[in-house]
């Protein structure tokens, strides 16, 4: 007689399972689409800034073509369209890291660049170097693979390699790899400087552990010199792609369109070869006809595209900054991000960004990140991401007034002064 009691789905997952947790930041997605919801929460694009019309014309041409049309619905290699490749063999030339198609992969988005390296690095109870905070997709990514986290600080010094090293064997491991994003980090906004890089290098050099460096914002640069990637730093003292200990993701998710899930590792070509074979097992390839139009849009606008973004987030930037100057209560501290789309707002001690976000909600209708998301050791709560990307400069001023109103209101419950700082002005 058949048993029809249902199947535990709980008992039944490994013990990785366990770590897989909801993003905060995609739950809040949900809340973009209610109309009087004030969203500042997730890091998105502007649609509007989307090349739609070039997108059509690239699509149609493609699929009008007697060759490329049935080519770009088939399957295709793992690697990548060449062509892209090759444009972003150019890219990354121009960046000042020289290399060739053998040191590039196509994979879905930045993000499964980040979970397939976590895969082929991270054993369980392995150390991961991570910046607290740090992108909260990179530990949802790691996470799977069960290591520890331990923290680096590049521009305030971080710890000995021996002391990284004692902690990670005493905990049943060893220091597996660094991730670091150096340029307008997600959440903070933050650039590393030259410096930074440089003890950072020293650090993963002398530990013998790869770092990965997650690049999706290094276009987005609004004012200031760029800082030189990681990896093209360590080109400088290895000598040739080859050698460097580097892999350095990238997407056109931030530029172009997130839509496609197309982007990017370059590396050594041996740990591109592993990537490919991983990537044989988990999707075949990207989308072909995605990689194609990808490469059409790249090959035609992309500089213009990267303009028009810039030129559009800048101000943003800077009527949220401004905003927070009016409206945020003493005590109240934030980021001045020369590019990207975030600043991180630091609030006294006492307060709950999460909590405080319940309150925003229901309170004032808007919303924003709590920062304990993006801190792997969970402290630190005491903070707020906010975005700038999606948002008109019309409404920076209301909203930010909006959270100053929350933050005021729960600072006075916690016994700490809250006046904005506009009502102290007048």
């Amino acid at each position: 007689m058949a048993d029809d009691t249902p199947i535990d789905w709980d008992a039944s997952y490994a013990g990785r399972a366990e770590r897989m947790r909801a993003s905060e930041i995609r739950e809040l997605l949900q809340l973009i689409g209610q109309p009087d919801i004030m969203s500042f929460a997730g890091g998105i694009p502007d649609p509007e800034l989307f090349p739609t019309e070039a997108v059509r014309e690239a699509y149609s041409t493609i699929l009008a073509d007697p060759r490329n049309g049935p080519n770009s619905l088939q399957y295709s290699v793992s690697e990548g369209y060449l062509p892209l490749r090759r444009w972003i063999v150019e890219y990354m030339t121009r960046i000042g890291v020289p290399c060739d198609v053998d040191n590039i992969v196509i994979t879905s988005g930045a993000q499964q660049g980040l979970d397939y390296l976590g895969k082929l690095f991270l054993s369980s109870g392995d150390t991961a170097l991570v910046t607290a905070p740090t992108y909260f997709g990179a530990l949802q990514a790691f996470n799977p693979y069960e290591p520890r986290y331990d923290i680096i600080a590049p521009e305030k010094g971080n710890a000995t390699p021996a002391v990284y090293r004692e902690a990670a064997e005493a905990a049943g491991g060893r220091v597996a790899l660094a991730y670091v994003v150096p340029d307008f980090a997600n959440p903070t906004g933050e650039t590393l400087s030259e410096e930074a890089r440089r003890r950072l290098l020293d650090l993963v050099t002398e530990l013998g552990v790869p770092l990965i460096e997650d690049s999706a914002y290094y276009a987005l640069r609004f004012e200031g010199e760029p800082v030189a990637p990681c990896l093209a730093l360590d080109l400088q003292r290895c000598g040739h792609i080859d050698r460097s200990r580097v892999a350095y993701c990238q997407t056109f998710s931030k530029t172009i369109a997130p839509g496609f899930r197309v982007g990017w590792v370059c590396a050594a070509r041996d740990l591109i070869q592993k990537i490919v074979l991983t990537k044989q097992a988990g999707d075949l390839h990207a989308g072909t006809i995605n990689q194609m139009v990808v490469y059409e849009i790249a090959r035609t606008v992309y500089d213009d595209q990267v303009r028009k973004i810039v030129a559009t987030y800048s101000k943003r930037r800077d009527a949220m900054l401004a905003a927070l100057a009016r409206h945020m209560p003493e005590g109240v501290t934030w980021t001045t991000p020369q590019g990207g789309m975030f600043v991180w707002v630091t609030l006294p001690e006492t307060l709950d960004g999460a909590e405080l976000l319940a309150a925003a909600l229901q309170e004032e209708r808007v919303a924003f990140v709590p920062g304990g998301a993006f801190i792997c050791d969970g402290t630190r709560k005491n903070t707020i991401r906010l975005n700038y990307s999606l948002q008109p400069e019309a409404v920076y001023d209301e909203g930010m007034a909006r959270i100053g109103r929350v933050i005021a209101r729960h600072m006075a419950a916690k016994g700490t002064s809250g006046v904005p700082r506009s009502s102290r002005a007048a």
